[in-house]
């Protein structure tokens, strides 16, 4: 059981309305870690465009990042 509640619905607040909407579109889904942070949205939309800056920083060759997506979730027990 996890110990941070999810937000499931945006609230009517539209910046969850769109992070989840963006989220609903890419995956199908919102993504859990989404929904704990959304207890404060402004630190979801500032982890949301660290993600994003990492993946546009060219650090991480683009054939490498699934795998690395991949090991982060086994190490986590995540299923992937």
């Amino acid at each position: 059981m996890p110990r941070v509640s999810e937000i499931e619905d945006d609230g009517g607040d539209p910046d969850l309305a769109e992070m989840f909407a963006k989220e609903r579109e890419m995956f199908g889904g919102v993504l859990n870690t989404s929904k704990a942070m959304a207890h404060c949205p402004p630190i979801l939309r500032a982890a949301k465009q660290m993600g994003a800056a990492i993946e546009q920083s060219g650090q991480l060759p683009a054939a490498l990042r699934p795998l690395v997506y991949l090991r982060v979730a086994a190490i986590n027990g995540c299923p992937f």
